[in-house]
């Protein structure tokens, strides 16, 4: 099995789905929060455009320590800052996936806080959870949209709102 060209496959087409929304983000909303242990709507979408990245940073290192430093959070404000984000997080998760052999799969991949171990997967695992990260925040960014009136994209088909997807 060619695991590779599905993940490629697979990175290529939530980022056709994420563009969609992130192409409907709407000016003046980034503090939106539907509730108050909600993120605010900037942030949330931020984090969703830069988990794309997150296969380069999977299968170059061995682990993500938080509390060491090793990662800092994007800060965006506007729409064109998202699109570009999702574009070059995008490009850099496609280099690696391209330039990697399926032996780069299966090394372990962990994240820890402070060299405490909070997770552990195979570096396919751990691309697997990124993938399914991108989709969980979309869904939620999708809520927020609906909560404030903005048509809904399809996603994996059709939506109230866009009946061709």
């Amino acid at each position: 099995m060619d695991t590779l060209s599905q993940l490629r496959s697979e990175l290529e087409g939530e980022y056709q789905t994420t563009k969609k929304f992130i192409d409907l983000f709407p000016e003046g909303k980034n503090d939106f929060a539907p509730h108050e242990k909600s993120m605010k709507m900037m942030p949330l979408a931020t984090h969703l455009v830069e988990v794309f990245e997150w296969p380069n940073t999977i299968l170059n290192t061995s682990e993500l320590d938080f509390g060491k430093g090793d990662y800092k959070p994007t800060v965006l404000s506007t729409r064109e800052d998202l699109k570009k984000k999702l574009e070059e997080d995008y490009q850099s998760a496609k280099t690696a996936l391209e330039n990697s052999t399926e032996e780069d799969l299966n090394p372990s991949w962990t994240i820890k806080n402070d060299g405490h171990e909070l997770a552990s997967w195979s570096k396919y695992g751990a691309i697997r959870h990124a993938l399914n990260q991108i989709t969980h925040h979309r869904a939620q960014l999708g809520v927020y949209y609906r909560l404030n009136n903005i048509p809904l994209p399809g996603s994996y088909g059709p939506s109230a709102d866009q009946q061709s997807f």
